[in-house]
């Protein structure tokens, strides 16, 4: 970026003068704020902000920003993590053979929506190579199965860490991920599903949703755990069906919005727009 940001997440105990106390840190060292979001739980009694301002002209150096907001930080007990805008994740994306996603991930990825860098797919089938390779995107294939699990997730990670890999992205890959994985990348492995997990578990679940005649689809995106689809979720989306979709509707319908739940997820964590708070999320505008 021609104009780099700083970002600053934070989480705390409430009380009072956290805002005034950040706000003031960027205000004493000459930095102008260009976001900020904050939130009280009443419930909880926490505190949650996000507040990003312009380094051009900022007092201190990048380098320095940690050192001296860790004095503003240490009396109210605070959490936080520090990003800069001009720093880009390396985002890596496993698949199946299911092919929507990853073509949707790329293209925007091409057209410039993703602050990231994909320098690589992998997938437990060779079904989906051509399409990595339409967008220059190096492609590593390796079988995955409850017998195998171990050896290929050890495959997998050394291809992640060959290339880099700060985001794991799930673009539809049928595979079960174990805890030794996901703990590798804690809150940095982003899934979707369809929402009907709840209600239609299993094999088919369109075809059991048509059954029961639903009103509404969904999909849903979320960071993954070691409990199956458990993770917190990030995003949301939903869409009226009627009595005169079939289930070729639905699964068309169901598609575009893993897509769309997928991308906004996706988004809101290159943006460093989330805070994950137990086993739900705090996601800023």
């Amino acid at each position: 970026m021609d104009d780099p940001h700083a970002i600053l997440l934070i989480t705390c105990p409430d009380g009072p003068g956290l805002v005034a106390n950040v706000a003031g840190f960027v205000y004493d060292h000459h930095g102008n704020i260009v976001h900020s979001d904050q939130h009280s739980d009443l419930d909880s009694r926490r505190f949650y902000m996000r507040i990003e301002w312009q380094l051009d002209g900022f007092a201190l150096d990048r380098s320095e920003i940690a050192g001296a907001f860790g004095e503003v930080a240490q009396p109210f007990d605070m959490a936080w993590s520090l990003h800069f805008t001009d720093e880009r994740s390396r985002m890596g994306v496993l698949v199946s053979r299911a092919d929507h996603c990853l073509w949707d991930v790329l293209l925007r990825h091409r057209a410039g929506e993703f602050h990231a860098e994909v320098p690589v797919v992998v997938s437990n089938h060779p079904d989906l190579e051509p399409v990595a390779a339409h967008f220059g995107v190096d492609f590593h294939h390796v079988p995955n199965s409850k017998d195998t699990r171990a050896a290929s997730e050890a495959a997998m990670v050394r291809i992640l860490e060959e290339h880099r890999v700060d985001l794991v992205v799930l673009a539809r890959y049928m595979q079960i991920l174990t805890g030794d994985f996901v703990s590798r990348y804690r809150n940095r492995v982003i899934n979707v599903h369809h929402s009907f997990l709840p209600a239609f578990v299993g094999a088919r679940p369109y075809h059991q949703a048509h059954q029961r005649g639903v009103k509404i689809i969904g999909a849903t995106s979320h960071y993954v755990i070691a409990d199956l689809d458990q993770g917190p979720i990030i995003e949301q989306v939903i869409r009226r069906t009627s009595h005169r979709d079939s289930v070729r509707d639905l699964v068309r319908k169901g598609r575009d919005l893993e897509k769309a739940a997928l991308a906004r997820a996706v988004s809101l964590h290159l943006q460093h727009r989330i805070l994950v708070v137990g086993n739900k999320t705090v996601v800023f505008d």
